[in-house]
């Protein structure tokens, strides 16, 4: 799935027309606001925000505050959160995954991206307005024209990043304005009992054919980077949930999309304590943690709420606490004496997560696997259906849900599914609802962004589809956007290399020609945990390529108003086979879904774009795909091919090149033993 690049791309809805009217003399779209007439006009989308917004003014009242700030995440600076932490959604009225909301003794404001413009005037009344530069610089300036001298800005530091935090202290106590850490939300009290409450479903350990380590190894592993580390940290803070999770093979269903829980750790020398909600441990999970006993292999369980004051106390000790500054939350940073921090931008856990071992390896490989069975089934079912005129958006989107379900080990999906047609793919985190969708046409190209949450990996695919006749420039597009895609993939790069040094190989074909896209090239991917999983990928931030990573190459391009495309495989960092002897890395694509043969133009490809071996799946991947409504072809067919050896597959009148590798069969023949039609278990 691409990454959100800021102010890339209006967000949009093109749907049909709404209706119209007159409101006060001024014509008004039925699904816009209008706040300059008395009374104002509201579409039945906004939402009355004047109750919470008097209640929390009287709360900032108490505390002697000018200014709030209420931002979009949890305590964990997680990238999808729970229904009980979507405090500026409840405040605000709109429900978009990216904002900043602030509320002053006057006035209250929404930062939000480009991409849900629309959608917060939709959702908003008219006590709030929005600004559309996302920054806290612009935010800060707006503060400064709205508060006093002296005025006190509050915020809850469990919802700000440590640099977060420092942005803006920095920049208002220059200004003579306070921050102020206020450890009780404000938003929490005015909701009160209407919050929803924080999720209860059983913690539970993954069968051991599902991990890579033991939770025993992972904790010794981690130890002994402590003992290495020149500062000699005695403890190891753990803040972002996938790195708990992760630790101890424990997996849950708190946030939506990830497989996690509402946790912290803290990994000492001689001790380990999980801080989670006890009563959602089974006496099973709790033998596997050895939570009975006091040694240092012995999972303490403790209260989820007293992380605060259990580090507070901690520190009061001649120890030292190693963090990740990227994940932890200023509530934590503020109670650590400086001299007792060794500070990161990672912490050693999310540093060895990103690094996935051979069992690690295998067991992502299989789930790509079973997911490419999935997709390639709903990309046939589409070829047969969508001339029908009887599918859309939402209902294909749910389509391929189903096709996933129906494979073994399958959770759930690992992001809200991007399923665009037309133009809506030109919006690059367009997603359709139930009621606002467009039908699927022969006339238009669709792009499927999608993943699956299945027990042993996690999976995230894009493709672009045509079943007519496209355009000539579409054709270009895909082609360049193809291959962008293949000179990444098939790149030799020296072991170290920073992601962000090797990206433009994804974009050379587009800017050759004076094209671009504006989302991130790619991102690192979990084993059942994170779809989006740092600290890989090719931006800014990202840590050097390692042998072991798996990344998505995602690359794309945009047409306003018309279409979109975009081509995203996953792929794992491996040792490159030189002429000459050093230590050279590549990728090994494990992406198994075939791209649209009708949208390739074979004479933009160069000749090391084209290769000819076609053997890998036939004989592995294509007993399971024996319901499609063409046979695989039994001669292989003059086409471009991405990497390496491939096969040739059919969904339909489609032909197009699946990417393997010399290790993938045996791995591929071991999964496809599971009938199409078996269900998960």
């Amino acid at each position: 799935m691409a990454q959100a690049c800021w102010g890339c791309y209006p967000w949009l809805v093109l749907i049909c027309e709404s209706a119209r009217g007159s409101v006060g003399g001024k014509r008004a779209r039925g699904d816009i606001k209008v706040c300059s007439v008395a009374p104002p006009y509201l579409p039945v989308t906004a939402v009355n925000t004047t109750a919470q917004l008097t209640a929390l003014r009287e709360q900032m009242l108490t505390q002697n505050l000018s200014a709030y700030i209420i931002p979009d995440t949890d305590a964990h600076m997680s990238e999808y959160i729970g229904e009980c932490d979507q405090r500026r959604a409840w405040i605000t009225g709109f429900i978009g995954s990216a904002g900043i909301a602030v509320v002053t003794e006057r006035k209250a404001a929404l930062w939000t991206d480009s991409r849900y413009w629309t959608q917060a005037e939709r959702q908003m009344d008219c006590n709030w307005e929005l600004h559309k530069e996302v920054s806290t610089g612009h935010i800060v300036t707006w503060l400064l024209t709205e508060i006093p001298v002296g005025g006190r800005v509050g915020f809850d530091p469990f919802l700000f990043s440590i640099d977060s935090w420092e942005s803006y202290d920095v920049a208002l106590q220059d200004a003579d304005r306070e921050l102020v850490s206020i450890t009780v939300n404000l938003v929490d009290l005015v909701w009160g009992s209407e919050r929803p409450p924080l999720p209860n479903a059983p913690i539970y350990a993954l069968q051991e054919a599902f991990a890579g380590s033991t939770w025993q190894e992972k904790v010794s592993n981690i130890r002994s980077q402590m003992q290495k580390h020149h500062e000699r940290p005695t403890a190891v803070l753990l803040s972002a949930l996938d790195e708990t999770a992760w630790l101890f093979n424990l997996r849950s269903s708190d946030i939506p999309y990830n497989p996690f829980f509402y946790s912290y750790t803290l990994l000492t020398d001689s001790s380990i304590r999980l801080f989670a909600n006890k009563s959602r441990f089974s006496s099973e999970t709790l033998q596997y943690l050895n939570s009975s006993c006091n040694s240092s292999m012995c999972v303490q369980l403790e209260d989820y709420s007293q992380i605060r004051d259990s580090i507070q106390a901690y520190t009061s000790g001649d120890v030292k606490i190693w963090i990740g500054t990227r994940y932890t939350s200023y509530g934590l940073y503020e109670v650590i004496p400086k001299e007792k921090l060794v500070e990161d931008d990672y912490s050693p856990v999310m540093i060895t997560k990103a690094v996935k071992n051979s069992r690690e390896q295998a067991l992502l490989k299989a789930s790509h696997v079973r997911d490419a069975v999935a997709v390639i089934r709903y990309l046939a079912w589409l070829e047969k259906n969508v001339p029908t005129g009887t599918v859309d958006e939402f209902s294909g989107a749910k389509r391929v849900e189903e096709f996933r379900g129906e494979e073994e080990f399958f959770s759930g999906p690992s992001f809200e599914t991007i399923s665009a047609s037309g133009l809506n793919a030109a919006l690059a985190h367009y997603s359709p609802t139930k009621e606002l969708h467009r039908k699927l046409s022969s006339d238009e190209m669709y792009l499927l962004d999608s993943g699956g949450q299945y027990w042993d990996g996690t999976t995230d695919i894009t493709r672009t589809v045509h079943w007519g006749t496209p355009s000539a420039f579409q054709k270009e597009a895909y082609t360049r956007v193809l291959i962008g895609n293949i000179d990444l993939s098939r790149l030799v790069f020296p072991a170290a290399t920073s992601g962000r040094v090797v990206e433009a190989f994804a974009r050379k074909a587009l800017w050759d020609v004076g094209l671009n896209y504006g989302h991130g090239t790619g991102h690192g991917i979990g084993n059942f945990l994170c779809v989006h999983e740092w600290p890989v990928g090719f931006q800014y931030g990202n840590i050097p390529m390692a042998e072991g990573m798996f990344t998505s190459i995602e690359p794309g391009y945009y047409q306003d108003g018309e279409f979109g495309i975009r081509l995203e495989d996953v792929a794992l960092v491996v040792e490159a086979k030189t002429k000459y002897p050093g230590t050279y890395l590549t990728f090994e694509v494990v992406s198994l879904v075939p791209y649209d043969r009708k949208l390739i133009d074979v004479s933009l490809l160069s000749p090391e774009q084209v290769s000819a071996p076609q053997h890998c799946l036939r004989f592995s991947l294509a007993p399971r795909l024996s319901g499609l409504s063409t046979p695989l072809p039994q001669d292989p067919l003059p086409l471009p091919l991405p990497r390496g050896s491939t096969l040739l597959v059919s969904t339909g009148t489609h032909w197009a090149s699946l990417p393997c590798s010399p290790e993938t069969p045996e791995l591929l023949e071991l999964s496809s033993q599971t009938s199409m039609s078996k269900p998960r278990q």
